[in-house]
């Protein structure tokens, strides 16, 4: 692992993934943001520059986060994978919770994400 790991965040709302971008730099992560569920369905399937770390929407465009969250669970190259999901659907979120690493109902802070992304990262190394 390097000394900056990936994160992956696929988050449509562009104002969220501004700032979970900024919170999971600031925890040291490198990052790479999807704002279309299709484009990280690919993402997830062909790329061999997979993430430590997804943070995921749950309500996304043309690919719901569910079936992302099923995609990323059933791959065995994505099994250690830690997802966080974000959604303001609290439902959604439990039904995700046998599935997901962490459930953050939305809103979300830019320092909870930052820190929750740092304690992640100490456990990566």
């Amino acid at each position: 692992m390097s000394e900056h790991p990936m994160a992956l965040i696929i988050e449509d709302d562009e104002d969220l993934s501004i700032i979970f971008n900024e919170a999971l730099r600031a925890a040291g992560f490198a990052t790479v943001l999807i704002r279309d569920g299709q484009e990280a369905a690919e993402r997830l399937a062909w790329n061999n520059d997979d993430p430590e770390v997804v943070v995921l929407d749950l309500h996304l465009p043309h690919v719901p986060g569910t079936e992302l969250l099923n995609q990323i669970r059933a791959h065995p190259r994505l099994k250690d994978v830690q997802v966080v999901i974000t959604t303001a659907d609290a439902r959604m979120a439990e039904m995700t919770e046998g599935l997901a690493d962490f459930v953050l109902i939305k809103p979300i802070s830019f320092s909870l994400l930052r820190d929750l992304s740092a304690r992640l990262k100490e456990t990566l190394v």
